[in-house]
């Protein structure tokens, strides 16, 4: 709800931190509402996605450095106002899309400015959760399967965690392109990750994934380390890995160049194809985001504290307008 401060402008309740730390140190509090700049939007953010990019800044400051800052990259929403030069979207327009990584971070409030490109209709069929739920993840997935490894029909792809953000969107949007899709995840939520459309699942707590999965042509890996290394094994001659974390990367491309593969390091980037893409995927009903639960941006501290133990089937979201 807007209000207005002591001179007359008005105001937003938003998510921000005076410290770097643990999930207690996030408070709300009332900031200035923004105004689009040239070539930008502003949007009344209806829902925002969390990733785990949110809590390792929250807890590190990662790319964006000391507070305060507000977190947040998903948006779906209703654009206010629009700034000169604009003409892909109107005011009263519903949008959803992925603010620019990592410097244009501020979704977790009641409003939000990014570049109009970085916006593209929300699909219909869509609510402001759902859709809230889809960008980074599904820009992830989709840039490392499509832009990276230009994964064709009919390859094999191997999905690590695939009950997770990008994995569960990954396991659609590789099967969706005509792929065969292993994924890995605990038994328990195996049905799960059958249902999305995986060809085979792997319990990466009692198998060897090394030898459960073989000749694959793409791998998409999100847990980097050791992980990233040994699935360089399963690749045949000439197949590609993707990896969106860097630990241990300086490992990676020479054992790579040994075994006659190729890996790639990747961080997301706002992309108006991209997200138009995936938005077709989910207007289509190819795509669809699992929301394990909504949190108001009041329980920030326990939302934060849900995504760190690491076990959240798909995606969790603020729902900032109920």
């Amino acid at each position: 709800m807007t209000t207005n401060d002591t001179t007359g402008k008005p105001t937003m309740t938003a998510l921000t931190q005076d410290t770097l730390g643990d999930p207690g140190v996030l408070r709300e509090a009332e900031l200035p509402r923004p105004e689009p700049g040239i070539g930008q939007i502003l949007v009344a953010v209806h829902a925002a996605g969390l990733n785990p990019t949110d809590w390792k800044h929250r807890e590190s400051g990662l790319f964006l450095g000391e507070p305060p800052f507000t977190l947040g990259w998903d948006v779906s929403g209703v654009v206010e106002a629009v700034g000169l030069g604009v003409s892909l979207h109107s005011p009263g327009d519903e949008v959803m899309g992925m603010l620019p990584y990592p410097y244009g971070a501020g979704s977790h409030a009641e409003y939000v400015t990014g570049p109009a490109r970085a916006f593209v209709p929300k699909p219909a069929g869509l609510s402001h959760v759902e859709a809230g739920a889809l960008p980074l993840a599904a820009l992830t997935a989709w840039q490392a399967l499509v832009d990276h490894a230009r994964l064709q029909a009919g390859q094999r792809v191997l999905v690590h965690a695939a009950a997770g953000g990008v994995g569960h969107l990954a396991v659609q949007i590789a099967k969706a392109r005509g792929a065969y899709v292993i994924g890995t995840a605990s038994a328990a939520k195996h049905d799960f990750v059958r249902g999305l459309g995986a060809d085979e699942v792997i319990d990466y707590r009692t198998a060897d994934f090394t030898a459960e999965a073989r000749d694959v042509d793409v791998v998409l890996d999100s847990l980097g380390g050791e992980n990233c290394l040994r699935s360089l094994e399963v690749l045949r001659p000439g197949g590609v890995l993707v990896s969106i974390l860097p630990d241990k990367w300086s490992q990676v491309p020479v054992k790579a160049a040994e075994l006659g593969v190729r890996a790639t390091f990747m961080l997301v980037e706002h992309d108006q194809a991209g997200m138009a893409a995936v938005a077709a995927l989910a207007e289509s009903g190819q795509l669809r985001a699992h929301v394990e639960r909504t949190y108001s941006l009041a329980e920030a501290a326990k939302a934060h504290a849900e995504g760190e133990t690491g076990h959240v089937t798909g995606k969790l979201v603020f729902d900032v307008r109920p």
